[in-house]
């Protein structure tokens, strides 16, 4: 079924791609027009070529834009050579949405309305308008995510309707009562299974979840408008159960498996994953970038690092597991939640330029005990773009926080609340899954249950979050690190702030290394000036060439540079992705105008 399906994305790739590319350009010709709503097939090869725009995974050869690891690289997570990549704050010449799938699937919804009664069942008719609404809804909420207010269109615009072509902004709110509309739809009518790796109705309930809890937390700290945060909150709450009370997916499988598997079919743990196959020619590069070999620029921050809870379910800073405040990362293997020795290498290594602590969630253990332990030479598959990992584009695990966060917040919000119960069957679900066997070798255990009554002291805790949220916050980060989502949490929660540099010194170093014994090749050869380190009380220490006993701490680059301040300025919006100037003025020429985004002039 792999295979199939890999046959059928590269047929697609090629041999639609000039039937695409007509599709996007208006007018359509009648004669393609005519021809292609005469079957349910054809309808599903049109919706089937939105697969790789939507669920980017790992990114095809080279192309990592958007993609795991590679892609998202702006957050307090990552480092990159030292420092952190800077937020927007200059309105640059060229930036706006592209309307081209939008209007590709406007195309497919009205011609499934207006050709097909007779040719498709009116079940069919139903699913395949659930498709295609879902996939508006989904690409709407993206760019209202990152503009706000955007131009709406629930049809097919020509390129005569000038007016409407160079409308004004919808607003926000606006959008997304759309948006709320055509998902409702594709949940109620969007089939419950229509084959392997296609859409079906839990697929979209999935994600349902992540793009309604967005708007709702969104609408609840940076609008303050709760009535909104309820609309879309009770719509996660309602997609979430319909997936986890299906009793159709299951936490089975350990962590690192989940992203360095050459086949997720059939996994409970995964909704929808994108297959790749050396077969066809369809393979990534993110798994060559993480097989320790390749000397990287990024690498995770010692804020993140600190950041993960301790097994006995404590924070480092009360924990009763023993070293439990030391951060070497032998320790921390055996006293930290089991995801963080599945996703980092488990020796200090200067391949990773950023933090000497490197990424290995996305190579296998296989692949590792090959190359390191055995010593054989590293496996083709995790050498330049030919891996043929699967990528799992929506798990259980994320239906599942999304879920508990809709629940946490919608409490906040004085309607219903959590019970244990609530809590057992989503984090303590996901804190009680399978350890590799390679994990235990290493005396990884699995985290001590969350138990309301008992939230952890956190003395780091954000004091304007309540102790469930900030929990339920943590297991976010900690479940969803060098994935899609810590930026889009940040700007959702209105807490952009975290990436404050000058206020967090933690965010500027990664991992906790003794170069005496750890890395003692690296410290001979070092000048003086060459790195620093920080302490537990982030109190930096530089190599001075003398002062090798004291080089133990978080390893910081030679050159660390504070992340340009981007809080308080005055016409910048951290939060909204202001348009481009030579946009503005392509409007004026033609007699229209285009609004700036909020917050940017």
């Amino acid at each position: 079924m792999k295979l199939l399906y890999k046959l059928l994305l590269v047929f697609i790739t090629t041999s639609l791609a000039s039937c695409e590319k007509l599709l996007d350009r208006p007018p359509l010709t009648e004669e393609s027009d005519e021809t292609a709503w005469n079957s349910e097939n054809n309808v599903r090869l049109y919706a089937t070529k939105y697969y790789s725009d939507f669920f980017i995974g790992y990114g095809s050869g080279n192309a990592v834009t958007g993609a795991a690891l590679a892609g998202f690289t702006t957050s307090d997570d990552v480092l990159t050579s030292g420092s952190q990549q800077n937020v927007t704050t200059i309105i640059p010449d060229n930036s706006i949405w592209d309307y081209t799938i939008v209007r590709s699937v406007n195309i497919m919804i009205d011609r499934v309305s207006n050709r097909m009664s007779g040719i498709l069942s009116e079940e069919a008719q139903d699913h395949w308008l659930g498709v295609g609404r879902f996939f508006r809804a989904y690409r709407y909420a993206q760019y209202v995510f990152q503009y706000g207010d955007v131009p709406y269109y629930d049809r097919v615009v020509e390129d005569t309707e000038l007016d409407e072509l160079f409308k004004p902004r919808d607003p926000r709110n606006t959008v997304m009562d759309a948006v709320y509309d055509d998902l409702a739809y594709a949940l109620g009518n969007v089939r419950l299974s229509d084959g392997a790796q296609n859409l079906n109705r839990y697929i979209v309930a999935g994600f349902i979840t992540r793009i309604a809890l967005h708007e709702a937390t969104w609408q609840k700290y940076y609008y303050n408008n709760p009535d909104r945060a309820k609309k879309f909150l009770n719509l996660a709450l309602q997609a979430g159960e319909l997936v986890i009370n299906s009793g159709r997916y299951n936490i089975t499988m350990d962590y690192k498996a989940q992203f360095t598997s050459e086949s997720l079919s059939g996994k409970q743990d995964i909704l929808l994953y994108r297959a790749y196959d050396a077969a066809v020619g369809v393979t990534h590069s993110i798994g060559t970038m993480s097989n320790v070999e390749y000397s990287t620029l990024q690498g995770p921050t010692a804020d993140l690092l600190r950041s993960y809870i301790c097994v006995d379910g404590k924070v480092w800073n009360n924990s009763t597991e023993p070293n439990a405040s030391e951060f070497d990362l032998s320790n921390m293997i055996r006293t930290r939640d089991s995801r963080l020795e599945a996703t980092f290498y488990s020796q200090p290594t200067i391949q990773n330029r950023a933090s000497h602590w490197a990424i290995s969630k996305f190579f296998s253990r296989a692949a590792e005990k090959a190359r390191f332990v055995d010593g054989q030479s590293m496996p083709t598959e995790f050498t330049s773009t030919n891996n043929v990992t699967d990528y799992p584009v929506l798990r259980y695990a994320e239906v599942l926080l999304n879920w508990i966060e809709a629940k946490a917040e919608l409490a906040s919000l004085g309607e219903g609340n959590v019970s244990q119960g609530d809590i057992d069957n989503t984090i303590n679900r996901i804190r009680s899954r399978p350890l590799a066997q390679e994990a235990v070798d290493r005396e990884v255990q699995s985290t001590a249950d969350l138990i309301l009554l008992d939230m952890p002291n956190d003395p780091e805790r954000d004091p304007s979050v309540s102790a469930l949220l900030w929990e339920v916050r943590r297991e976010r980060r900690m479940e969803f690190t060098f994935e899609y989502s810590r930026l889009a949490d940040l700007r959702r929660w209105s807490k952009i702030e975290y990436m404050d540099t000058e206020s967090n010194p933690f965010l500027l170093a990664g991992g906790w290394v003794n170069y005496p014994t750890q890395l003692p090749s690296y410290l001979s050869s070092a000048a003086a000036g060459d790195f620093s380190v920080l302490n537990k009380s982030g109190v930096r220490i530089t190599y001075n060439g003398s002062n090798s006993s004291q080089m133990m701490g978080f390893y910081s680059h030679k050159d660390v540079r504070q992340r340009a301040p981007f809080l308080g300025l005055i016409n910048v919006n951290p939060y909204l992705q202001p348009v481009g100037k030579n946009q503005i003025d392509f409007y004026r020429s033609r007699g229209y105008e285009l609004n700036q985004t909020e917050g940017w002039y």
